[in-house]
């Protein structure tokens, strides 16, 4: 494994620095909620920049929309909230709603639309296509959906999640045991996300960030001992690490549910259908991972023997660098 993997690991790595912040979101939110007779409350929040100015980010309805209250911004934290209700003839249904202006560092937009009847439409809105279509409600099956792709799309597009199992596969040797590895990984972090989804337990999301950036500092350390004839902890037990910074891990998968919120009505499907997208996604990487590195065993792909070493250390400074990104940040 460790000798396959190493052109996948210069890949990722290669396309890491325009990726630096990695899991940590900057999402602005819409929310949408139905009050009837054609009227709607909308909550907006955007992130602010430089200093407390706002990114410019407006909301555009569909032609006809009336304003029956007027806003008035507030700096909570990190954003600019605005809360103010409109009118809209004929309804939402069917109708677009877009963003313009996606600039200065916005991720994406959870927008979030709460329909009379408890159920909700949830899309994540990429600054390449900044617009939804408003749909009807379809009930449950529409939520688990929803639920499910936005697990699946967090765990693909959380870089430094990946790069912690990445760095376990180029540790753990066996079927058996990177199973085993997975498997705990996939147990601790389904605990603290539940745990802290239905507010059971309650950690700041900045420490929990720091600390899972020093988890992959930590397994890319592992990985050179190994490379030095010193095994550590990991290789010996893989699955008590992946399972001791599953649980941090978790907590950092809830803070990005949280961005997205639970639908009143069935906070058991969504919660459960973000946690099996979420485990989907993971296994989907694995797969790709130990694909590969068949492919290249087939080819009788050869690497030098510094090539692991280099991995490690392109992992660890990556991760040393979110770390003190983040902890800049508290």
């Amino acid at each position: 494994m460790t000798r396959a993997v190493p052109a996948l690991f210069a890949i990722l790595l290669a396309i890491l620095p325009g990726t630096a912040p990695a899991d940590v979101f900057q999402p602005a939110y819409l929310e949408v909620s139905e009050l009837g007779d054609d009227r709607y409350e909308v909550l907006w929040r955007v992130p602010t920049v430089v200093g407390t100015r706002p990114v410019a980010a407006e909301l555009r309805f569909p032609p006809g929309t009336e304003r029956l209250t007027e806003p008035q911004p507030m700096l909570l934290g990190p954003a600019w909230v605005e809360r103010y209700a409109v009118s809209v003839p004929g309804g939402l249904v069917g109708q677009e709603i877009a963003i313009a202006g996606l600039l200065g560092g916005v991720t994406d937009v959870i927008a979030r639309v709460e329909r009379l009847d408890g159920t909700s439409q949830v899309e994540r809105l990429l600054p390449s296509e900044p617009r939804f279509t408003v749909e009807a409600s379809r009930g449950r099956a529409e939520i688990a959906w929803t639920y499910f792709v936005l697990g699946v799309e967090h765990i693909l597009a959380g870089i430094d999640h990946l790069l912690f199992v990445l760095a376990l596969l180029l540790i753990v040797r066996g079927v058996g045991r990177i199973v085993a590895t997975i498997t705990a990984f996939t147990l601790a972090h389904s605990v603290t996300l539940v745990a802290a989804t239905l507010g059971w337990l309650n950690v700041p999301g900045p420490p929990v960030e720091a600390i899972i950036a020093l988890s992959i500092v930590f397994v890319a350390a592992e990985v050179l001992h190994g490379q030095q004839g010193r095994p550590g902890l990991t290789a010996r037990a893989p699955w008590v690490v992946a399972f001791s910074f599953g649980l941090l891990h978790g907590l950092g998968f809830a803070g990005a549910l949280a961005e997205v919120g639970l639908p009143q009505i069935a906070i058991p499907v969504a919660l459960a259908m973000f946690n099996v997208g979420v485990e989907i996604g993971q296994l989907i990487f694995v797969a790709a991972v130990l694909s590969f590195a068949w492919l290249a065993r087939v080819v009788s792909a050869r690497q030098p023997d510094w090539a692991t070493a280099a991995i490690a250390y392109g992992i660890g400074s990556v991760a040393a660098y979110w770390t003190i990104e983040r902890i800049a940040g508290f």
